[in-house]
């Protein structure tokens, strides 16, 4: 059986990089921003953080919040025909 080469982030140089406006700190108003179940929310992958991010092919798509689980949110969202359940800090979610 073949090996993996590279890791989580491998080839995603573009979908990964902050716009030079918008490097620098995060707001902590983002790092502790509050959802509740049923909200509607984005993921939007803030790059300067790596815990609780989510795997880079679902970046961009639309999902609602099923549940919590310690300081990460479970997020459902629909890949192709599968409905799947993400577990994603909240730094890394934007509301829709």
């Amino acid at each position: 059986m073949t090996r993996r080469v590279g890791g989580f982030r491998r080839k995603t140089r573009s979908k990964l990089r902050k716009r030079s406006g918008t490097r620098g700190k995060i707001s902590i108003r983002k790092y502790l921003q509050k959802f509740n179940v049923g909200d509607r929310v984005c993921l939007k992958a803030e790059p300067a953080v790596q815990h609780g991010m989510y795997f880079p092919r679902f970046h961009g798509k639309h999902g609602k919040i099923v549940g919590k689980q310690g300081k990460c949110y479970i997020v459902g969202i629909k890949d192709k025909l599968k409905e799947k359940e993400l577990i994603v800090h909240p730094v890394h979610l934007s509301k829709v």
